[in-house]
């Protein structure tokens, strides 16, 4: 993925370039998710830079270098822009490059999302369950908690699912599993492959 970098010193939010994404995310969701709890991590973060001693670094590199509440927030802007980056309405199928990569790590795509939901709904509380390649180019699949980003342990991050319960709640209530499941279905994996 490429750094985020700050401009006049501000990390800014994105823009969604949709505002439902069918039956998989409503609109609903999308204006709380993105419009309300997005925006006031990057508020926080904004306020929070100034005098950290990170100001002008990357979004990537606040995020391995903040603490506490500053990395908190740089956390959560980090990984809900690469959520909702990573979605469209009218997704590209997977290419032969990641089935290939999906394949040769996990056996294949179908026992990759199996375990990758799995992960997603077996997280104790709060937090993001992540694709990544480690420096070798393996993928591995790893669940972090609340704000964590693998950058932080030296992976590259390719794909996300967001299993806090303000990104599900709305459209699933409890069933954490059915909302991993359906995400499947607007993930644009050439998002995902750019981010190799």
């Amino acid at each position: 993925m490429k750094d985020i970098m700050p401009t006049g010193g501000q990390f800014t939010m994105m823009t969604l370039p949709y505002d439902a994404l069918g039956e998989t995310i409503s609109k609903q969701t999308l204006s709380f998710h993105h419009g309300k709890h997005l925006k006031a991590y990057v508020d926080n973060l904004n306020k929070m830079l100034p005098g950290s001693g990170l100001e002008g670094l990357s979004l990537q590199d606040v995020v391995r270098h903040a603490q506490d509440g500053l990395f908190n927030n740089a956390g959560q802007v980090l990984n809900h822009t690469m959520y909702f980056e990573q979605f469209s309405t009218a997704p590209h199928a997977m290419g032969e490059r990641m089935k290939t990569l999906l394949e040769r790590d996990f056996g294949s795509v179908e026992a990759f999302q199996k375990e990758f939901e799995q992960k997603g709904a077996t997280l104790f509380g709060s937090g993001w369950v992540w694709l990544s390649a480690d420096k070798d180019g393996h993928l591995v699949i790893t669940q972090q908690r609340n704000a964590e980003n693998p950058v932080t342990d030296g992976l590259q991050t390719l794909l996300t699912f967001d299993v806090w319960e303000h990104a599900y709640y709305l459209d699933y209530q409890n069933r954490r599993a059915d909302y991993l499941a359906a995400l499947w279905q607007i993930v644009d994996w050439a998002v995902v492959e750019n981010r190799l």
